[in-house]
């Protein structure tokens, strides 16, 4: 990919942009006061920005979104309340609101997948699933593909090897789990492709909001096995949409 100054001065010379409107353009970002939204960052790290919906306004959450799509750029926020999903989803044609992972994604019409390699989603329990479907968004966001493997967990083991097989075509796996957290230390132990491992907020009093879930995952004997933070199955779409690239 070209480097976003390269694209900047290539739209000056074909006459696309004026020198004032280039010169704008340089600084890398869009100023709109309560957010400077960061144009250069699919140059640097081959996605664009994501918009991460907790704490904003409906108000702030669509403008930036707008500002993408009219870019041309496949668009993610995460943590999108209804009523401000729906503001976009009116203004934005082909705006897709996932309710239970509270995902919004654009796909331009150049959007493709980049691998015909797959990424597993693991979740422990159905309760999990909202994290899950966060994660799957973000890789179908990134140009990839997932399967899906829901209600698997260690209270029902014999669930996971039912699908086994299944889940050793898979290129990455992503095991999400409350409670205890013991899955992915499980399904580590059992496959040869890197492991990430998402702790959910799921579970009862002494398993204070995903911290036990957290530190039994980052206290696991399984090699290959690596931690995001709890309840960030954006983050671990992420990640594993990168290795795929590698």
């Amino acid at each position: 990919m070209q480097s976003y100054t390269t694209h900047i001065l290539t739209q000056l010379k074909s006459g696309f942009l004026s020198i004032e409107e280039a010169e704008e353009q340089l600084k890398g970002f869009t100023d709109y006061g309560f957010a400077k939204v960061d144009d250069e960052r699919e140059y640097r790290q081959g996605f664009p920005e994501v918009i991460f919906g907790a704490g904003k306004t409906p108000e702030q959450i669509l403008q930036i979104f707008m500002h993408l799509v009219h870019k041309g750029k496949t668009v993610l926020a995460t943590r999108v309340a209804v009523d401000a999903a729906e503001e976009v989803c009116r203004q934005a044609k082909g705006a897709v609101y996932d309710s239970a992972g509270k995902t919004l994604l654009y796909k331009p019409q150049d959007y493709e997948l980049r691998t015909e390699k797959k990424i597993g989603v693991i979740c422990a329990g159905t309760s999990d699933i909202p994290v899950a479907r966060e994660a799957e968004v973000t890789i179908e966001a990134m140009g990839h593909q997932h399967k899906s493997f829901y209600d698997i967990g260690v209270a029902g083991i014999h669930r996971l090897f039912a699908q086994l097989e299944e889940i050793k075509k898979c290129d990455v796996l992503i095991v999400v789990a409350g409670m205890e957290g013991a899955l992915p230390s499980v399904v580590g132990g059992l496959v040869s492709m890197p492991v990430i491992a998402v702790p959910t907020s799921i579970g009862y009093g002494a398993h204070l909001n995903g911290i036990t879930s957290l530190l039994g995952m980052l206290n696991t004997c399984a090699s290959g096995v690596t931690v995001v933070n709890i309840d960030n199955g954006f983050g671990a779409g992420y990640s594993a949409s990168l290795m795929l690239r590698v």
